[in-house]
């Protein structure tokens, strides 16, 4: 099973330096957990850059995988997870969701780099 992060979604769905590497995880939809978190960060995020339409496009894409609701049980969890590893709420929620699902966490934020269980790859640099 997999979890992709939010910041692997938006890269993958901008053809974007990482793209490549959340692929795989990406267009497995069999395996592929999607916390309920990703698709309101994911749907924010394209709707402020680039409108309604391709938001909604890419929440559909996002659905086709297993969406998965926040509980109490994960939200406990991700507290838990969060005081361990020091994670902000929206990370540790993630983390959580791929734990409960026995999921690998797919990612390119540093917050998660060294932990297990996690496919991390730095973001790439940008060019001004």
């Amino acid at each position: 099973m997999n979890v992709v992060d939010s910041c692997g979604w938006l890269e993958f769905f901008a053809g974007s330096g990482n793209a490549h590497f959340f692929a795989p995880a990406i267009e497995d939809v069999r395996h592929l957990v999607v916390p309920t978190l990703t698709l309101f960060e994911v749907f924010k995020r394209v709707r402020q850059q680039r409108g309604e339409s391709d938001a909604l496009t890419a929440i559909a894409a996002m659905q086709q995988g297993r969406v998965v609701d926040l509980t109490a049980a994960l939200a406990f969890e991700a507290a838990e997870l969060s005081l361990l590893h020091k994670l902000p709420l929206a990370d540790s929620l993630v983390l959580a969701t791929a734990h409960a699902n026995k999921a690998t966490l797919w990612t390119q934020d540093s917050d998660f780099e060294h932990l297990p269980g996690v496919r991390y790859r730095a973001a790439p640099t940008r060019k001004r």
